[in-house]
């Protein structure tokens, strides 16, 4: 017995997922140290000088719902090339069941 699989995204392998989300990460942390930057340069208009671990707390906790919104696009993209690389290793250990059990396909 054949099934017919098509992928959900065919282009999704491990080295694009990586790559997908690292440019995730990137974004993500560049967008804290911009914020945690912002926090410091406000301070230093208003004459106080923000302590860096709290600037990046702040930057941390500012950036969460921020990248949630503006980065959906790029986290959508990462969700799908997870599904694309899932989908391909269960078709994969699929067909390795398939063959332990003896099936000729």
């Amino acid at each position: 017995m054949t099934e017919d699989r098509t992928e959900t995204t065919p282009t999704a392998s491990v080295g694009s997922l990586i790559g997908w989300l690292a440019a995730y990460t990137v974004v993500r942390l560049g967008l804290v140290v911009a914020i945690a930057a912002a926090i410091i340069g406000v301070g230093l208009l208003f004459g106080v000088k923000v302590p860096i671990l709290i600037a990046a707390v702040f930057g941390v906790l500012i950036a969460l719902p921020i990248g949630m919104v503006a980065f959906k696009g790029l986290r959508n993209k990462v969700n799908e090339q997870i599904a694309g690389v899932d989908a391909q290793r269960a078709a994969r250990r699929d067909d390795l069941h398939a063959r332990l059990r003896g099936d000729d396909e």
